[in-house]
C-alpha cells in the first residue's frame, strides 16, 4: 500500500471532510473492546494484508482488539493431504482423533500467519513504526458437544467458560488478543470449537461494544439490495422462514443474535473483498456492510432537553440559508415538548415541530429538517406522517406550513397553497412580510 497522495483541491477537501467526519467515532470507540472474526478463507485471501493494516490502525486509535480466527479451509487442506475424509453434522465438523491432529496443525499455521502480519513494521508501509504485541493463550474452557442427529461429535466441543480476567489483563497491557477456536477441559482434553460460537461468547463475556464478522459474503441482502441494518427479531425471522443465506452467514447469524441479546450493542457483517470495509463501516455513517442490533436502529420519538444540541446542529445550517426562521436556544428549550426527532443509531438525524392553535383547530408544522446524509431515504415523510397523526390526536382539523424553498415537496404530499389571511390570528400577527413565506394548507 503506497502513501496517500492528494493531487487536487477536490481530493484534499474530500480527505479533510472524511477525517473530520470520523472524529466523533474515534472518540466514541477509544478504550472500547471490539471482537473481530477472521474466517480461514479471509486469512488466505489476497485482501488479508489490507485487513491487518486496518486492524493496526484501530489498535493505534486506542481500541482494544480481540481477534478470533477460523481455519476451516486449512483443516480441509490438511485432511485432504492425509486422505482423511471430512464428516459433518448439521454444518458442524465431527472431530475424531485423527481430525483433531489436523485441527491443531491448522490452528498453528493460521495463528502464526496472523501474528507475523500483525508484527510488521516496515518503513513506507501503513504499519511503519508499529510495535504490536499479540497475546494468545488458553482462554477457553470447553466441554464436549455430545451427540447431534444421532452422531457422536467426539472432540468437537462448545464453550463452557471464557477467562475474562486473563483476556482483560492482556488488553490492559496494550496487547492484541488472538484466540483460536480451540478449548481445553479441566481433565486435559482438547476440543475443536466453532469460530462463530467462540466469538459470540467472548464478546458477551467481555461486554464488547462491537462484534464484527469478516467473510467473503457482502452482508445480508433483500433481493439484490444490501440490508444496511436489521434487528434481532427480523434476523430471527429470516432463519425461521427458511430464507436462503450464504453459507458463512447461515453459521454466523444465530450466534450474532445470541451476542446481541446477550448485551453486545452492535454486530457487523463485512466483506473481505471490499478494500477498507472495516474502516468504512466503523467511521462513516452510511457504512458498507450489515449491522445487527437488538432493537431497530431508527426510532421516532418526542424530543427531550438532551436533544437540543443535536436539533440546533440540524436546523442552524438551514437558518443560515434562509430556509428556516432563526430560533434561539432559549426558545428551543421552551418549545422542546413540541418537537419530534428521528434517531438513528443514537444519532439525531431529523426533527420537526407541531405548534397547535386549538381555538381554530389548526396546527403548524415547523422546523422540518433531515441530515443531508439521510435525505432521500423517507425520513422527512415519516416526520410529516407523525406530525399529522399527532395533530389528529389533538383534535386539529387542518395543518399548515410556511416555506420559502420547499413548496413542491409539500405540494406532492397533499398540501395546497393558501393566502396569508387564512392563518390563525396569532400567527397572522407575527407573519414576516419581508420574508414573504408561502402558506401551504392541508385538511387532515
Amino acid at each position: 500500500m503506497e502513501p496517500l497522495e492528494l493531487t487536487s483541491s477536490a481530493a484534499l477537501k474530500t480527505f479533510v471532510q472524511g477525517i473530520r467526519a470520523a472524529v466523533p467515532y474515534i472518540y466514541a470507540f477509544r478504550d472500547s473492546t471490539f471482537v473481530i472474526t477472521l474466517g480461514g478463507d479471509v486469512v488466505d485471501s489476497e485482501s488479508f494484508l489490507g485487513i491487518v493494516h486496518d486492524l493496526n490502525l484501530l489498535h493505534s486509535l486506542g481500541i482494544r482488539l480481540v481477534v478470533v480466527h477460523g481455519m476451516r479451509p486449512q483443516i480441509e487442506s490438511i485432511l485432504a493431504q492425509q486422505n482423511i475424509e471430512s464428516h459433518y453434522a448439521e454444518g458442524i465438523r465431527i472431530t475424531d482423533p485423527d481430525t483433531m491432529d489436523c485441527v491443531l496443525e491448522a490452528a498453528g499455521q493460521v495463528r502464526s500467519r496472523i501474528e507475523a502480519l500483525l508484527s510488521l513494521g516496515l518503513a513506507n508501509s501503513p504499519m511503519a513504526g508499529s510495535r504490536n504485541r499479540v497475546a494468545s493463550g488458553n482462554y477457553l474452557t470447553a466441554k464436549p458437544y455430545g451427540v447431534i442427529a444421532g452422531k457422536n461429535m467426539q472432540f468437537t466441543g462448545e464453550v463452557r467458560r471464557v477467562d475474562r480476567e486473563a483476556i482483560q489483563q492482556r488488553l490492559d497491557d496494550g496487547d492484541i488478543v488472538l484466540i483460536s477456536p480451540i478449548g481445553y477441559s479441566p481433565t486435559g482434553e482438547i476440543f475443536n470449537l466453532t469460530m462463530e460460537e467462540v466469538a459470540a461468547k467472548v464478546a458477551v463475556r467481555l461486554e464488547a461494544m462491537k462484534l464484527i464478522f469478516i467473510s467473503d459474503d457482502n452482508g445480508l441482502r433483500h433481493g439484490n439490495k444490501r440490508l444496511d441494518s436489521i434487528s434481532t427479531d427480523d434476523a430471527e425471522a429470516l432463519i425461521k422462514h427458511g430464507k436462503r443465506l450464504p453459507e458463512s452467514l447461515a453459521l454466523y447469524l444465530p450466534q450474532a443474535i445470541h451476542a446481541c441479546r446477550g448485551g453486545v450493542p452492535r454486530v457487523h457483517f463485512l466483506s473481505s473483498r471490499k478494500n477498507g470495509a472495516l474502516l468504512i463501516e466503523l467511521f462513516t455513517r452510511q457504512g458498507i456492510g450489515t449491522m445487527l442490533s437488538h432493537h431497530p436502529l431508527e426510532s421516532l420519538r418526542v424530543a427531550t432537553i438532551d436533544d437540543i444540541g443535536s436539533i440546533l446542529a440540524l436546523i442552524e445550517p438551514l437558518e443560515e440559508q434562509g430556509i428556516l426562521v432563526r430560533r434561539s436556544r432559549e426558545r428551543l428549550e421552551a418549545e422542546i415538548e413540541r418537537f419530534i426527532v428521528v434517531e438513528y443509531d443514537n444519532l439525531i438525524i431529523g426533527c420537526a415541530a407541531l405548534h397547535p392553535f386549538p381555538e381554530e383547530s389548526v396546527g403548524e408544522m415547523a422546523a422540518l429538517a433531515v441530515h443531508p446524509e439521510f435525505q432521500r431515504e423517507g425520513y422527512g415523510e415519516s416526520l410529516l406522517h407523525h406530525v399529522e397523526t399527532w395533530a389528529r390526536k389533538l383534535g386539529l382539523k387542518d395543518l399548515f406550513v410556511l416555506t420559502t424553498r420547499t413548496a413542491h415537496w409539500f405540494l406532492e404530499r397533499g398540501f395546497r397553497m393558501a393566502p396569508v389571511s387564512r392563518l390563525p390570528q396569532q400567527k397572522k400577527s407575527l407573519y414576516n412580510y419581508k420574508r414573504n413565506s408561502q402558506v401551504y394548507w392541508k385538511t387532515l
